[in-house]
């Protein structure tokens, strides 16, 4: 079952002047500030700067979306014609994570939150 918009997460090459366009444009200072990941939060929307991005593939921003049982979602996006870009990973704490592509080459994440 698909919640909603969890999380727009945006490949970056320098995390730290990334980090100060999105803290000025967004008007907050980040929640989470780590050299691997740089989040910030904006009501129930989760803004994200990865630094590994470009290398896992990303070539631009990509929306997750939340779901409750990720294989499931993911099994029906497949069955759906979409393309496996990313499996399901988990990125720590139990969050997990994957990316598929649309037939016209769109990433959609899927994201499941920890039991």
């Amino acid at each position: 079952m698909i919640k909603a918009i969890h999380s727009i997460i945006y490949p970056v090459k320098d995390i730290a002047k990334a980090k100060e366009l999105y803290q000025r444009l967004l008007g907050v200072e980040p929640t989470t500030d780590a050299p691997y990941y740089v989040g910030f939060k904006m009501g129930d929307l989760d803004i994200g700067l990865d630094p590994n991005g470009h290398n896992n593939g990303m070539t631009g921003p990509v929306n997750y979306w939340q779901v409750t049982d990720i294989k499931e979602s993911l099994q029906q996006l497949l069955a759906a014609g979409a393309q496996t870009q990313q499996e399901v990973r988990d990125v720590g704490g139990g969050m997990l994570i994957a990316t598929v592509l649309d037939a016209d080459g769109n990433p959609t994440g899927l994201m499941q939150l920890p039991q």
